[in-house]
């Protein structure tokens, strides 16, 4: 079975659930143990544009790397298979939030309205953490044009290969103490989690919650994940 089957028969109606009552889901398996080995070689083999070194831009501790074009084949199956459920998910965020906007159902449209805007280089990254190493809080927002979901999966073994490293959300309400989510990536699972807010339904309707992402100290070890950004940068 391809990693683009694999994708299309996830329990999509749960994961709607989840993405719509917390504003993340993670799935069952899609990447096998070999898989996850192939992507983690492309971390020293692969093509990229740009290798981030956190410290110094103050982003934490650790390093991640951006892929250039042509994207790995496995990275943009994945791409183009998670885009279509989550543009569902994505329009009826739009519609709860009051908002215009209306993201196509394939993928290759949406990027066009990214490259219109001026959005052309491929965001789709790998991080490696070592021990000591952390990620700040943030949102990977690279110009006007932003998708509201973004992937990610660890390709190393939790617990074997590397001890710590969870995964962070933080989710601020309007006038509230901000709320945070502690989750262990699976490996060769994807987490799936809102890039930048998510509606909240309250007692006047919905309202949005501004969320962010980091990665908590690697204790142990060596961790590297994928990340899949649907939209391009500027």
């Amino acid at each position: 079975m391809t990693i683009s089957q694999r994708v299309a028969e996830l329990p999509w109606p749960d994961l709607h659930t989840a993405l719509d009552a917390q504003g993340f889901a993670q799935t069952p398996a899609v990447l096998t143990a070999g898989e996850c080995r192939e992507l983690h070689r492309l971390y020293e083999d692969g093509s990229f544009r740009s290798t981030v070194a956190m410290a110094r831009h103050r982003f934490g501790e650790g390093e991640y790397r951006y892929f250039d074009h042509p994207l790995p084949p496995a990275v943009t199956q994945l791409r183009e298979a998670f885009y279509p459920p989550l543009a569902e998910a994505a329009n009826r965020w739009a519609d709860r939030l009051g908002e215009t906007t209306r993201y196509p159902e394939r993928l290759a449209d949406y990027l066009t309205t990214c490259h219109r805007a001026g959005q052309t280089r491929p965001t789709p990254l790998m991080l490696r953490y070592r021990a000591g190493d952390w990620n700040a809080l943030h949102q990977d927002i690279y110009g006007e044009v932003a998708f509201p979901f973004q992937i990610v999966t660890v390709l190393d073994r939790p617990g074997i290969d590397f001890q710590g490293g969870e995964f962070v959300l933080l989710e601020q309400r309007p006038r509230a103490q901000s709320r945070a989510q502690v989750i262990s990536l699976r490996r060769g699972a994807f987490l799936i989690f809102t890039t930048r807010q998510r509606p909240v339904q309250g007692s006047r309707g919905y309202y949005r919650a501004a969320m962010r992402h980091g990665v908590s100290t690697l204790t142990e070890g060596e961790r590297t994940t994928l990340g899949v950004i649907f939209h391009d940068a500027a």
